[in-house]
């Protein structure tokens, strides 16, 4: 049976499933040694950059490589799927540096969980939960981000839209080892989230910085966009994400009405050909900016949780820009096929640093093909989630 993204379109889910595959089998041959994990690659470049575990990127290929066994059912996709997540385990019981637990976590450790059903990797994941739950701060209400910018940005709390992600580990442990506490602290951080990092018109900025001893909030920054009122396009994608995410876990309105703000926002200032700049605002000559496939690929994953919580009309909207997303990031210019064995081209990572500008990189990949899991699995009459 095809799975096509639309009526009248040639390309089908599977198909763009069975790519990411074949992209993926080339990136394992050429790993150089175990516990590696494939990062980005530069513009221009055939060549991966890696990481180790423990990078806040680390547990993106071992969610890769979960996704492709799920989408193929090719036992060999599990095999590797458990010798890299093997590699993360250490980590969930290390002390943590910053708030990426969650992103190291929850794709490698979270689905492997959900697709074995192995009590050890629920209980890695409690420990990481901990670890992270000792970043919280109760007189703000939010885990500190950044510990090493306290002292470098006099930033004595500081709280990034990114954080919202780590919630789930928070969420799906609560859920499964009956930890109302975890629960407690996830849902108080997106609430506070939601009164301070939001803006009028809906967009997000990247940083707050809080008191930490009286919880006032001193200021709103940025670090990853053009400027501090600018909309980085990748904090806005998180926000849809994010907010999304808790709300399937709290049921509380307020945080779905939230993710469809932040959404709307994100979806009325589009360019025309539907993949955003790296930030909405930069500069005057914006088409010469590097656009962010990572923020499209994790946009389009969101909507498609975020159509299943709404009435039939803007269920339909939300699933149409999803599939439309899909479908432009599955074709030239920004599928990889051909220039590098990654799954897309075009993301931008730190353009402030100059760091991984007009690349490839783990994330978007991820995010990419987690949203093709979750077309099909709409597709084929399942719930998304």
């Amino acid at each position: 049976m095809v799975f096509a993204f639309a009526q009248g379109c040639s390309s089908s889910v599977q198909e763009q499933i069975s790519y990411c595959a074949l992209q993926a089998s080339v990136t394992l041959s050429g790993i150089p040694s175990e516990g590696m994990m494939p990062h980005s690659v530069d513009s221009g470049s055939d060549q991966w950059q890696y990481v180790v575990p423990g990078r806040w990127t680390s547990g993106f290929w071992p969610g890769e490589l979960w996704y492709l066994y799920e989408g193929t059912g090719d036992v060999c996709w599990k095999e590797e799927a458990l010798k890299a997540t093997a590699q993360m385990l250490p980590v969930a019981y290390e002390t943590p540096h910053s708030h990426d637990v969650g992103f190291m976590m929850t794709p490698s450790l979270g689905n492997a969980y959900r697709l074995t059903g192995n009590d050890s990797y629920l209980e890695a994941m409690e420990s990481a939960a901990d670890s992270l739950s000792t970043l919280y701060n109760p007189n703000v209400g939010t885990f500190l981000s950044w510990p090493g910018m306290v002292q470098k940005m006099d930033w004595p709390h500081n709280t990034i839209i990114d954080n919202m992600l780590n919630l789930e580990l928070l969420f799906q442990v609560a859920a499964c080892c009956d930890r109302p506490d975890l629960y407690d602290i996830a849902f108080r951080h997106a609430e506070t989230t939601m009164d301070h990092q939001f803006r009028e018109d809906g967009s997000t900025c990247h940083v707050v910085v809080y008191d930490p001893v009286t919880g006032e909030e001193l200021a709103k920054h940025t670090h990853q966009g053009w400027k501090d009122g600018s909309m980085w396009a990748r904090g806005q994608a998180w926000a849809v994400y994010g907010f999304t995410m808790a709300y399937r876990f709290t049921r509380d309105e307020r945080f779905l009405q939230t993710a469809v703000r932040a959404a709307e926002t994100y979806l009325n200032r589009l360019p025309a050909d539907g993949i955003p700049f790296w930030d909405f605002d930069a500069g005057e000559q914006l088409e010469d900016q590097p656009k962010d496939a990572s923020a499209a690929a994790i946009v389009a994953s969101a909507l498609l949780e975020l159509q299943g919580y709404l009435p039939a009309s803007e269920s339909k909207k939300y699933r149409s820009e999803a599939e439309k997303t899909l479908r432009i990031l599955s074709a030239a210019p920004y599928r990889a096929g051909g220039q590098c064995s990654a799954f897309l081209l075009h993301s931008t990572g730190h353009m402030p640093n100059g760091n991984e500008v007009d690349a490839s990189l783990s994330y978007a990949d991820y995010y990419y093909l987690e949203a093709l899991i979750r077309l099909k699995r709409l597709q084929k009459g399942n719930a998304v989630i």
